[in-house]
């Protein structure tokens, strides 16, 4: 499908091309104080609401409920209502599963840029065509009096610390997804007082970097949100931005400020019809697959403190087995492992004391414990991170290639013949 065939980023398309926005990433890592994500009124239009949340499962359902209604959808993207790299395993299996039964879609996601940089190669490989990312200052004198809060990693940060940490974070993004050939554009949200008279500035940099479009957003003013009491800027004021923006860069004149759960052209109304299928989707449940076996209950994890998957199985004392059946894994008990020594025997040794288990978490493993545990049934995964992120991952099939540890090079591997000897 031609690219031109997206109606946010080109005006002649939004009269014959429609697109349909999957709320499957609830959760955010930054507060605006512009944004009330908690407020949803079916009539109303603006980014961070939605009417229901959708599994990557749900969301497929649903879109073919859409295209089985409308016939002229060429996008499918993820906005929210939080932001998608708040929730990349769920962001990246529904763009992956998307992609797969719907390969003549255009695939775009709509992110803050905070978390992008680690999913940037993801992206890229999911054929993802187009990416928008909120900026609202280059001047974190500016971003700082915007936001409330700033997650990085597992710490919330102030907004000082936390605007500069998030600049930096969307400005990587910018550049590596032009590097990666992707098409980008940057909304800038315009609050009277706060950001206004800095959007010409947002403008010329977004240039600089080479961003192929502009987006000029007048505020909404949202009930209970910090900047409530903010008026929503004229469309006198808006015209007098964009053309000082036109200078420097492309201008998107169209907007609709569109919703996390938006669907249809720019223009349409809400399909009621839609929005009832949407909150029917939302209450499936996942149908096991009947012609799996059954598989042993547990999950066994090499870790050092019990919160990380973190230790190499061969140095593992104990594993911590954990019980995934209900709604949050649970740990069961640590179990002592088999002494080292024995050659193979110790393997097949752990083989027999965790028959219970059909997953073994490590973040590393020999060639030895591998072969003989694989062939004895277990499946064994090679990871870093959160033990009850992962498990969750697994057991709801979502996407973690983010999380896999490669493999090092050994002997007998293609060798580079740079004379650093083996690793």
């Amino acid at each position: 499908m031609n690219i031109e065939n997206h109606p946010c980023f080109n005006p002649n398309a939004c009269k014959s091309y429609g697109r349909v926005h999957l709320p499957v990433a609830p959760r955010c890592n930054i507060q605006c104080n512009f944004c009330n994500r908690k407020f949803d009124c079916v009539n109303e239009s603006r980014p961070g609401v939605a009417s229901g949340i959708l599994k990557p499962f749900q969301a497929m359902e649903y879109l073919d409920r859409v295209m089985a209604r409308i016939k002229n959808i060429s996008v499918v993207g993820i906005a929210g209502p939080g932001d998608p790299f708040a929730n990349p395993e769920e962001t990246l299996t529904t763009i992956e599963m998307v992609g797969a039964k719907y390969p003549e879609t255009l695939l775009c996601l709509a992110t803050n840029g905070l978390n992008l940089p680690d999913y940037l190669d993801d992206v890229a490989g999911a054929n993802v065509s187009h990416v928008s990312i909120t900026i609202n200052a280059v001047d974190t004198r500016i971003s700082e009096k915007i936001y409330s809060w700033v997650r990085h990693g597992k710490k919330s940060l102030p907004p000082g610390k936390g605007s500069r940490i998030l600049l930096e974070k969307q400005m990587e993004s910018v550049a590596g997804l032009k590097e990666r050939g992707i098409i980008v554009k940057v909304n800038t949200i315009v609050l009277p007082g706060i950001n206004d008279h800095h959007v010409v500035d947002i403008a010329r940099e977004m240039a600089r970097l080479e961003v192929d479009l502009f987006n000029c957003m007048p505020y909404y003013p949202n009930e209970g949100s910090n900047f409530s009491h903010l008026r929503e800027p004229s469309p006198k004021e808006i015209a007098k931005i964009q053309a000082g923006a036109r200078h420097y860069i492309p201008q998107m004149m169209h907007c609709k400020r569109c919703r996390a759960d938006a669907v249809g052209m720019l223009d349409e109304k809400p399909d009621m019809t839609l929005l009832t299928s949407l909150r029917e989707c939302a209450s499936l449940e996942e149908i096991p697959d009947v012609d799996s076996p059954p598989a042993t209950p547990y999950v066994a994890v090499a870790t050092r403190e019990g919160v990380l998957v973190n230790q190499h199985l061969g140095e593992a004392t104990h594993l911590a087995i954990f019980d995934p059946g209900g709604e949050e894994p649970e740990l069961v008990e640590k179990r002592r492992v088999p002494e080292p020594g024995g050659a193979g025997s110790r393997w097949e040794a752990m083989a027999e004391m965790l028959k219970d288990c059909h997953l073994i978490l490590v973040a590393g493993v020999g060639n030895a414990p591998k072969k003989v545990l694989t062939e004895k049934g277990f499946e064994i995964l090679m990871v870093n991170g959160l033990i009850l992120e992962i498990i969750d991952a697994v057991k709801n099939k979502q996407n973690i290639n983010y999380l896999k540890r490669k493999e090092p090079r050994r002997c007998h591997d293609e060798c580079s013949g740079a004379g650093m000897g083996c690793m």
